[in-house]
């Protein structure tokens, strides 16, 4: 049975909490969004919330099989997240989209800062991380490209 150090379960503590704020504030953003091409964008923040609600099950499920326990409480997560914060009320579209594209670079940020010493403690691990960094990377590539200049 593979005994996974103290370390590798506090890594992926980081990666938990930052994947339950995104998905609480795509969330926040889906609600209070208006503006020009309103409803593709409020479809489209659906998908980055399901991304990251799906990516913070993985991890906490991958928790719990190496006998670690994860702690996805609010107050947990308001303390020890590293995403910024998204201020109260409405929206643009086009503002929206510049927040949270930079909300999800920083969950994949936690995610590379963590990955070399997940990787060395256990390869298998480090394979989910890939697998969460390709999509949140392709989310942030289609949700940014809305306010791209050609």
């Amino acid at each position: 049975m593979f005994d996974a150090p103290d370390s590798l379960t506090t890594d992926l503590q980081k990666i938990l909490v930052d994947l339950i704020e995104l998905h609480l504030q795509g969330k926040q953003a889906h609600w209070n969004l208006v503006g020009t091409n309103f409803r593709d964008l409020h479809l489209q923040l659906d998908d980055i919330v399901d991304s990251a609600r799906e990516a913070s099950d993985t991890i906490a499920e991958r928790m719990r099989a190496l006998d670690a326990v994860p702690d996805g409480r609010s107050d947990t997560v308001v303390a020890s997240k590293t995403v910024p914060a998204l201020s109260p009320g409405e929206h643009s579209t086009t503002e929206t989209v510049d927040m949270m594209t930079t909300r999800i670079y920083a969950v994949v940020e936690t995610m590379r800062t963590v990955h070399d010493a997940v990787d060395a403690a256990d390869p298998s691990t480090a394979d989910l991380l890939h697998a969460i960094i390709d999509d949140l990377e392709k989310q942030a590539w289609m949700l940014k490209s809305e306010n791209r200049k050609a």
